[in-house]
């Protein structure tokens, strides 16, 4: 097997230490190996560092394990040619497995090309992908604490989310702040609806009928100061995240172009996958590392599943957002398409196709520096029209007739 490598390294990579093994291909074709283990601290990997460069090492290779790897490639990063690995795209052979021969296989697979890299984006979309990700979950514990506030009021007889579809809405927050400072009646309660809500005070007087007890009040009181503290954090992390998004304010125009993206949701978006297109050789190439693309399982000629792969399961959920946003507009293409499908496969797999499709809207769009053109919400009726009409020319042919085509109203005339 050819040698693309003559000089490189495979790093067995773990929380307290990482087994480096060392690969030189001499002049005569023989191989000569050095392993050595070093501590994860910053001080051993500048050593680990040294020790490759002085034997000349162009490429290492280390397995993607948990965030272990980070300070491992923040140190080798500018100095070698770092491979980052999928440990699933490496399993050696079952049997014997130590330390030292996971970094010998790693070392032995990158000397011959072996191993494909893992997509790693430059340091400042590393750096936006951080800041995207957390404020992320700040949104999902506020959900959860959203949920908890549910949860206390059904223990209490309080049936507010009945009738409320947001319990920390300006009508809800009122009425709970009520019921924490005492107030039992649910007339009274009723009547600090707001807006529309005026027309549900029959219901919202049977719902707030319940059994307020002091402790329900203190974890009411607790829960509603957290849901505040992280809307506050939500917010100010976001301010905070707009200097890092300057640099991209061209990526970030392209993406709002599109029906249904927020700012938020181009941050993530870029935060994911970045501007530079070229990292991934096409469209279909993206979709499929997203995680968007049907299985591809045959054998015998049968095939076994089209269930999709893990993915990027932060980018999947992203677009599956801005997809439940197209879901209720009727003016333009990607809903058009999203109720097409959801008539037809059901709403879990039109969700996935359109976020497919829009996630091949976005790799063009960032690589041809292009806005987004929309082709209509008529488009699919339009194409069906067409094609039904060529379809039936061709049989008309076939049977042996010559067919011009021409517009009713011409005839008409």
């Amino acid at each position: 097997m050819q040698v693309l490598f003559a000089s490189c390294a495979g790093l067995d990579v773990h929380k307290k230490t990482v087994v480096a093994c060392l690969m030189l291909t001499q002049s005569t074709g023989e191989v000569r190996k050095q392993v050595r283990t070093f501590a994860t601290t910053t001080e051993s990997l500048l050593v680990l560092a040294d020790w490759l460069t002085s034997q000349q090492v162009s490429h290492v290779a280390l397995e993607s394990t948990g965030i272990y790897w980070r300070p491992i490639f923040n140190i080798l990063e500018g100095a070698f040619n770092v491979v980052l690995v999928n440990a699933q795209h490496m399993k050696a052979v079952p049997g014997r497995k130590t330390d030292v021969k996971d970094s010998e296989w790693l070392a032995d697979l990158l000397r011959h090309g072996l191993l494909k890299a893992s997509f790693i984006p430059p340091q400042s979309i590393r750096d936006l992908r951080d800041l995207v990700r957390y404020r992320k979950s700040l949104i999902q514990e506020r959900t959860r604490e959203i949920n908890r506030v549910q949860k206390v009021l059904e223990t209490a007889n309080i049936k507010l989310s009945s009738v409320v579809s947001d319990v920390v809405g300006a009508s809800g927050r009122a009425m709970i702040q009520a019921l924490i400072t005492g107030e039992q009646s649910p007339e009274v309660l009723a009547e600090l609806a707001r807006g529309s809500l005026h027309k549900k005070i029959p219901q919202l007087r049977e719902a707030l009928l319940g059994r307020v007890d002091a402790h329900h009040q203190i974890l009411l009181s607790h829960l509603l100061s957290h849901v505040d503290f992280l809307d506050q954090a939500i917010a100010r992390l976001f301010l905070q995240i707009q200097p890092y998004l300057r640099s991209y304010d061209e990526a970030v125009e392209l993406l709002v172009s599109i029906p249904g993206v927020a700012a938020e949701t181009a941050a993530c978006v870029l935060g994911e996958i970045g501007v530079d297109m070229s990292c991934f050789p096409s469209a279909a190439h993206l979709a499929s590392w997203a995680g968007l693309c049907p299985g591809n399982r045959e054998s015998a000629g049968k095939r076994l599943s089209g269930k999709t792969a893990a993915g990027n399961k932060r980018l999947k959920a992203a677009l599956a957002e801005v997809v439940w946003v197209l879901a209720h507009m009727k003016d333009n293409y990607l809903s058009a398409q999203y109720h097409r499908l959801a008539r037809r496969l059901g709403k879990p797999k039109a969700v996935i196709a359109v976020a497919h499709s829009l996630l091949v809207i976005i790799y063009h769009l960032l690589r041809d520096k292009q806005p987004y053109q929309d082709l209509g919400a008529t488009y699919f009726e339009t194409m069906d029209r067409e094609r039904v009409v060529k379809g039936a020319v061709r049989r008309l042919q076939g049977f042996g007739y010559t067919v011009t085509l021409q517009p009713q109203e011409e005839v008409g005339a």
